[in-house]
C-alpha cells in the first residue's frame, strides 16, 4: 500500500520530539543531522533507547557484562553532539524485542512523561532492498512505538496502571520504511551527524570508511531529494492522522 504524501507540520510549531529506537546509534545512522537541524531550532528532542545494545561491538576481550554501560555512555556522548541531553533507557535484552503490551506500556509513559508533538521510530515494516536496516529488533520497536503513538498513549483507559496524563499526538516519522515521502537537508549538520556516530566507538572497526559511507549515503538521499550535489539529506516516511 503507498503511503500518503507527507504532511509534516512546520518545525515552528513544535515544541518537543521523541524518538524511540531499539538500539544505541540507530537515532545517529538515522536521524542525527535531522534532530541537531531541531535543536539548533530550539526544538526540545528526547532519546528512548529500548535496548543497551549488549549483542553488538568488535572487542572480543572486553567483558560483556561490561557492555551496557558502555553503550549507554557512547549514546549519551553521541546525543550531546546533536544536542540531546534527555535520554530514557528502558534496558530490554538486545536481540529478544518483541511489540508486547509491557514495551507498549513502557513507551506510552514515555510519551506521556515528555509529551511531544512529533514522533521518531523504525519502521515495522521490512526493507528488502536494504535488509540489513530491518534488524527483527527495529521493526518490533517500531511496530510498538506505532501502537504506542496510536491508540495508547491518548487513551484514559489504556495502561491505567500509568499516572502520567494521556497525551494525543498525530505526527509520527518513520525511519528506514521502504516508501520514503519526506527528505530533511542536513547540509548544514553533516558533521554533527558524523560526530554522534563515531561516538559508538566500540562499534566501529573502521570509523573513517563509516564516516565516509554515511556522507556518500546521505549524498544520495540529497540527489533524490532534488536538492545540490554538495548536499546532504535524511529521509524519513511521515505519517500525520487528521491531516
Amino acid at each position: 500500500m503507498t503511503v500518503p504524501a507527507a504532511k509534516p507540520r512546520p518545525d515552528s510549531e513544535i515544541e518537543r520530539v521523541l524518538a524511540v529506537v531499539a538500539h544505541p546509534d540507530d537515532i545517529d545512522f538515522a536521524a542525527a543531522g535531522t534532530v541537531a537541524a531541531w535543536t539548533k531550532a530550539g526544538i526540545e528532542v528526547h532519546y528512548c533507547i529500548v535496548t543497551d545494545g549488549q549483542e553488538g561491538g568488535f572487542e572480543p576481550d572486553r567483558d560483556r557484562s561490561e557492555i551496557p554501560a558502555v553503550r549507554r555512555a557512547e549514546q549519551t556522548a553521541a546525543a550531546g553532539h546533536a544536542g540531546v541531553q534527555d535520554l530514557h533507557f528502558l534496558g530490554y535484552a538486545d536481540g529478544a524485542v518483541e511489540p508486547t503490551a509491557d514495551l507498549v506500556r513502557d513507551i506510552v509513559r514515555v510519551i506521556r512523561q515528555v509529551r511531544p508533538q512529533r514522533l521518531i521510530t523504525s519502521s515495522p515494516e521490512r526493507n528488502w532492498q536494504r535488509l540489513q536496516v530491518s534488524h527483527p529488533d527495529h521493526l518490533a520497536t517500531g511496530e510498538a512505538t506505532v501502537r504506542a503513538f496510536y491508540p495508547a498513549a491518548g487513551n484514559p483507559y489504556a495502561f491505567p496502571d500509568l499516572t502520567e496524563d494521556p497525551w494525543d499526538l498525530n505526527e509520527l516519522w518513520l525511519v528506514e520504511h521502504p516508501e520514503i515521502n519526506h527528505y530533511v537537508d542536513i547540509t548544514d549538520t553533516i558533521d554533527q551527524k558524523i560526530a554522534a556516530l563515531l561516538s559508538h566507538t566500540s562499534q566501529h572497526r573502521d570509523p573513517d570508511s563509516l564516516a565516509a559511507h554515511m556522507r556518500r549515503l546521505s549524498q544520495h538521499r540529497a540527489a533524490l531529494a532534488g536538492l545540490p550535489k554538495t548536499s546532504y539529506a535524511e529521509a524519513f516516511t511521515v505519517i500525520r492522522l487528521g491531516a
